[in-house]
């Protein structure tokens, strides 16, 4: 997904508007990890970006997205830029410290 969102529209309230977009991109997220992992993946991984524009975009985490949208209504900004890209993800083995300490 990459995507500008606008928060202005001549019948919907701003508050409304920002749930709406919260929405979506959690139903984007949610469609995307039911997608069936490829041969050797663990987990869907998600590079995103967020930003004002496009080319002011900035990597974030997925779980900062809501806090970056909220952030935004409180700046009273108009728009803003999110791209989110599913990728297959491998889990890293743990290195326990109690091997280690023996």
């Amino acid at each position: 997904m990459k995507k500008t969102f606008e928060l202005t529209h001549p019948k919907v309230k701003l508050a409304r508007r920002v749930d709406a977009v919260k929405f979506e991109i959690k139903k984007y997220l949610k469609r995307e990890r039911n997608k069936t992992l490829p041969e050797g993946a663990d987990f869907w991984d998600f590079d995103c970006k967020f930003g004002n524009t496009e080319a002011e975009a900035q990597p974030v985490h997925v779980s900062q997205i809501n806090k970056l949208i909220d952030q935004t209504q409180q700046e009273n900004l108009t728009s803003f830029y999110v791209e989110i890209l599913a990728k297959a993800g491998v889990r890293q083995p743990r290195i326990s410290s109690d091997d280690t300490d023996q």
